[in-house]
């Protein structure tokens, strides 16, 4: 795996999408040779798209899934959409949207970055061996 290369794929406002970009991921993951904590990677792949299709995508627009190693050695997952609103953890009166909660049990590191127009959602995973 090459330090700062980055992978990116733009996704359509469809159900579809979701396990095209898990896909798209596996496939980046297994070039890359990154199969320390690769669930964990593809389950926050899962839940980021999930969450911009469902909360952050406006009609005829889409999503972009990039990821890649970057400096420090660390593996970071972005979702990056068109639409408002500021991603949240869920409470335990929350009655769904348990997404960020699982995101932020399992990655190093999360947050939200502001786009115009959006909102940029991202991860991060510690890579052993580099950096």
């Amino acid at each position: 795996m090459t330090e700062n290369e980055i992978r990116e794929h733009l996704y359509a406002r469809r159900r579809q999408s979701v396990p095209a970009a898990r896909e798209f991921a596996e496939v980046a993951l297994s070039d890359w040779g990154f199969a320390h904590r690769r669930d964990d990677v593809l389950l926050c792949v899962s839940e980021l798209c999930t969450n911009a299709l469902v909360h952050g995508v406006p009609p005829g627009r889409g999503f972009l899934l990039r990821m890649g190693l970057v400096g420090g050695g660390l593996l970071r997952v972005e979702v990056q959409d068109s639409g408002g609103g500021v991603p949240r953890v869920a409470d335990a009166a929350d009655e769904g949207g348990r997404g960020l909660l699982l995101v932020e049990a399992v990655a190093d590191k999360w947050g939200v970055g502001e786009r115009d127009p959006g909102k940029s959602v991202w991860c991060e995973f510690g890579c052993p061996g580099t950096g």
